[in-house]
């Protein structure tokens, strides 16, 4: 089939997904564009800013948009590119979707308040501190990872044999990571202007666009080469500041200057397959059972993760961008429109991938990133880009997908384990309690364990990062449920994907739990690795239980519009 119809037909559904459904779930629940958002009624200059709706759209998109949607969609695509395709969409548009809108919507109307303490106030303290525990741990895997990966990225060496020497591409590699450190510094630039001269519309699309551009020459000019634990450590400083520094000041102006690069990214993907329209390569169906995946349920829906569904979008939702949301009206834009602008991303990546196959079937050799990179590298060169700067271009758009969503996911760790430690008057509290509730003490700690995590092989537990990350979407799904009921609201239309995948993540954790026990009874199991699974494995399910039970009781239990309508 040729990927010029997957993309348009994909295209559609999604923009009909935002105009219908969105605006329908927005109309029922109810927005008010009068009502003054918390980040007026909580302004400190620091999390909580009035920020212009395009702005909070990049910040948002930018965050969620990581690694996830090109890795997940190539990988699942061993299970043939029709389910993986078909649940993207689904997915996108009656899960994704209304997940992340859901959980900006909620924080929104109840001060700003992250997911964490939404569970508190709607569902109990207990299901508060559990849930927090679940996500700080949950981001100290993915700061590893994502760091480890960003690191890599920029590395201009490689060992062989033993004797370290330079990679081919040390240059390449080397001027992405000269455009991160001058990202870095224009972002601060264009955020200092945006503050002091009140920058909006044209002004501040065109200061951005140029800040974005300078970025990108000079950074290719001048390529930093240098080596990966060098490059860690300036990933692990970059991540501390953008945590703890003020968002207009570092993360917000950065992250709508990287969603130039991925508008051209994806311009220059839709672009080439209009121009080239290749055909799909890769099979439309494998089979229910994949040898080296497992069963299509539940693994496709673990796998694609990002690309339809993902429990981290809710944290960002519920974490910044909703802090900084100035008028009630941008939060479909920025919490239902993100989404299923991820999911079309998700689609090119399947379609690039695609492409990439051999005329049997056979996938392109290499990782994800490598396939979707040198895939959207080669049609860009189509039209006479040099093929240094593509794919120059192209690995800074792999490591800012990581990177992007690395400094959100520090800030969202140091604020978990703020919230973890927090009391109500933290105005008066003293003593150890004060100390761990300091921004600084709490990013610094957070860092340290994803720093050791770094070091020490985070590895041994990644491939439990798919469920887990969709145990979390069902966890902010039932809390969804028990906030609209609550509230007088509807809440229909999210009890079957908070069902759905409820099964989707407890059939994945009980079948890896299985194959790991298996594992240790054929004596084929090292503890390091299977062990440490395990023991990860058999927590994420009695948590889930536990918190599961817990919302449960109080949504069957609370009765319809018994607390005032927020």
């Amino acid at each position: 089939m040729n990927t010029l119809v997957i993309v348009l037909i994909s295209a559609v559904c999604l923009l009909c997904g935002y105009m219908v459904y969105g605006r329908w779930l927005a109309k029922t629940w109810g927005i008010d564009p009068k009502a003054k958002t918390p980040a007026y009624t909580h302004e400190d200059g620091q999390d909580y800013v009035p920020t212009n709706g395009w702005i909070v759209f990049s910040h948002q998109f930018s965050s969620i948009a990581g690694a996830g949607p090109v890795t997940g969609a190539i990988q699942a695509a061993a299970f043939g590119w029709v389910p993986v395709l078909l649940w993207i969409l689904v997915g996108g548009i009656f899960f994704g979707a209304v997940t992340d809108f859901g959980a900006l919507y909620a924080s929104v109307k109840n001060e700003g308040k992250s997911m964490g303490l939404l569970i508190e106030k709607y569902i109990g303290k207990t299901g508060k501190r559990l849930f927090l525990i679940f996500c700080w741990l949950f981001t100290l895997i993915v700061i590893a990872a994502f760091a480890d990966m960003v690191a890599g990225t920029f590395n201009a060496y490689t060992v062989k044999d033993g004797v370290t020497e330079m990679a081919a591409a040390a240059q390449t590699n080397g001027a992405a990571g000269s455009i991160s450190i001058a990202f870095i510094v224009f972002a601060m630039v264009f955020g200092v202007l945006q503050k002091k001269l009140n920058l909006e519309g044209k002004g501040e699309f065109f200061v951005g666009l140029a800040c974005t551009v300078a970025s990108l020459a000079i950074g290719m000019a001048f390529p930093l080469i240098g080596g990966k634990n060098a490059w860690t450590g300036f990933t692990f400083a970059y991540i501390f500041f953008a945590s703890v520094l003020p968002m207009w000041l570092l993360k917000q102006p950065r992250d709508y200057m990287t969603t130039f690069m991925f508008a051209g990214m994806i311009l220059g993907a839709v672009v080439g397959i209009v121009v080239a329209h290749p055909n799909m390569n890769l099979p439309m169906y494998t089979g229910f059972t994949n040898e080296k995946l497992g069963n299509m349920f539940p693994i496709l829906f673990v796998t694609v993760a990002c690309g339809a569904v993902s429990g981290f979008h809710s944290l960002v939702s519920s974490g910044t961008s909703s802090k900084t949301v100035e008028n009630e009206k941008d939060m479909l834009k920025v919490g239902y429109g993100a989404m299923v602008l991820e999911s079309l991303l998700a689609v090119l990546a399947l379609c690039v991938a695609g492409a990439a196959a051999a005329a049997d079937g056979t996938a392109a050799v290499g990782t994800p990133f490598q396939i979707f990179s040198s895939g959207v590298a080669g049609l860009l060169e189509m039209f006479g880009l040099p093929i240094y700067v593509a794919q120059c271009f192209m690995t800074m758009c792999v490591s800012a997908l990581a990177l992007t969503s690395l400094d959100a996911v520090a800030r969202i760790g140091r604020m978990s384990f703020q919230e973890l430690f927090s009391v109500d008057d933290m105005e008066n509290a003293e003593g150890w309690r004060k100390f761990l509730c300091n921004k600084y003490v709490s990013t610094i700690i957070t860092l340290a364990f994803g720093y050791i995590l770094t070091r020490v092989g985070y590895s041994n537990i990644w491939p439990l990062f798919g469920s887990a990350n969709q145990l979390l979407s069902a966890l902010v799904l039932i809390t969804l449920c028990v906030f609209l009921k609550v509230t007088g609201r509807q809440n229909k239309t999210l009890i079957v994907p908070c069902v759905i995948m409820l099964c989707v993540t407890f059939t994945a954790l009980v079948q890896r739990t299985l194959a790991l026990v298996n594992a240790f009874s054929a004596g084929t199991a090292v503890f390091m690795v299977e062990g440490l699974q395990l023991i990860v494995a058999i927590l994420l399910m009695v948590l889930g239980v536990i918190i599961v039970v817990t919302s449960g009781k109080e949504l069957l239990n609370k009765k319809a519009g018994s607390e005032a309508r927020v």
